[in-house]
């Protein structure tokens, strides 16, 4: 085997250290070459230009026609000017590997660090690259300072007034998901699955799961021992709070679930309007709701139901009704006794003074 020449070895290793492939790189310093031939000689389009370029030495060669026109000292004449697409081709091209690289990884989650603001919007280094984190995705009441490292979603990629941006997210409900899935194992191996988040970014989530295995708490797995587990996903996402509720195939039983951390009485389901019917006590009530109706909404969110919620104890039986209506009637009469007697001791004290006075 030859031993491997200087061009060789800088090829594959500009090609190593930009992510590209070797025969990218040819391609690029062919399309370089040509450049630089046309600017000095003129005459024919790129395309009629054939460039021959020995993978080894690095010599080239020019054809027209399937002559060759090389001329005489050709690659000192070039050689600047070549590099100078060839360094801003290979950017291009690394940069194209990057952005296919992060493409396929959408919808998952990232390290990243924060480098520096641009109007509403934060600048990010997730490592290969920059991304930017847009108003709108940001997690409400979350202050955010330089060199602070974060977890991000990967929301997508997007054209920008500077050519293509990658965009992540604290809002978004997938990066609940995703760190869920770096802090419980049972997740990331299919064991547990989650079914469904809903999310109000900064304040509160609420993840439903279900187990694949028998035997296995898919609720108190994702909990961990002593809430370990969910307290790693909570301290990331700012002391946002987390509910997380078993998913069952019954609707009533999935309302109830989901109107956690409220206890419920009753649920029935109307499957035409797909409505639920929530029964709770009354000292359960405002915590069913939630603050500004936040914990029934979410749930609604969560099951896909509309959620009609009733303090059970105001819903009253024909039974009920009847025994309340006997009681009223005796209390009355026991008040009015006891005016009698008021008034007879009044009117009594009276005479007797009346007759010490005389």
């Amino acid at each position: 085997m030859a031993p491997r020449t200087e061009f060789a070895s800088a090829l594959n290793q500009a090609a190593a250290e930009r992510g590209v492939e070797p025969e990218d790189v040819l391609n690029i310093i062919k399309d370089a070459i040509k450049a630089a031939y046309r600017k000095d000689y003129g005459g024919k389009e790129e395309d009629e230009i054939e460039v021959e370029l020995d993978a080894e030495s690095g010599g080239a060669k020019i054809h027209i026609d399937k002559k060759d026109v090389t001329p005489p000292g050709f690659g000192r004449i070039a050689a600047q000017t070549a590099k100078q697409v060839i360094l801003q081709r290979i950017r291009e091209a690394e940069k194209s590997a990057i952005f296919s690289e992060y493409e396929k990884r959408i919808g998952s989650v990232v390290n990243g660090m924060v480098q520096r603001l641009e109007g509403p919007n934060l600048v990010v280094d997730i490592g290969k690259t920059e991304a930017i984190l847009p108003a709108t995705e940001k997690s409400s009441g979350e202050d955010y300072r330089l060199t602070q490292r974060l977890k991000l979603y990967i929301l997508g990629i997007r054209e920008g007034a500077r050519g293509q941006e990658i965009i992540v997210s604290r809002a978004h409900r997938g990066l609940v998901e995703g760190l869920f899935k770096l802090e419980v194992p049972e997740i990331g191996s299919g064991v547990v699955e989650i079914k469904g988040i809903a999310r109000e970014a900064g304040s509160r989530s609420k993840v439903a799961v279900s187990s694949r295995q028998a035997g296995v708490d898919p609720v108190g797995s994702c909990v961990g021992q002593k809430g370990v587990r969910v307290q790693a996903v909570i301290a990331e996402l700012g002391a946002e709070k987390i509910d997380v509720i078993a998913y069952s195939d019954e609707p009533a039983k999935f309302v109830a679930a989901a109107l956690s951390p409220a206890k419920v009485e009753k649920v029935s389901v109307d499957e035409e309007t797909k409505t639920a019917y929530v029964e709770v006590p009354e000292d359960q009530l405002s915590l069913a709701i939630g603050k500004d109706g936040q914990n029934v909404r979410l749930s609604a969110k969560l099951t896909g139901w509309r959620i009609d919620i009733k303090g059970a104890d105001k819903i009253q039986e024909p039974e009920e009704e009847e025994k309340t209506k006997d009681k009223k009637p005796k209390t009355k009469e026991k008040k009015q006794v006891k005016k009698a007697i008021k008034k007879t001791k009044r009117v009594t004290k009276k005479k007797a003074k009346k007759e010490e006075s005389t």
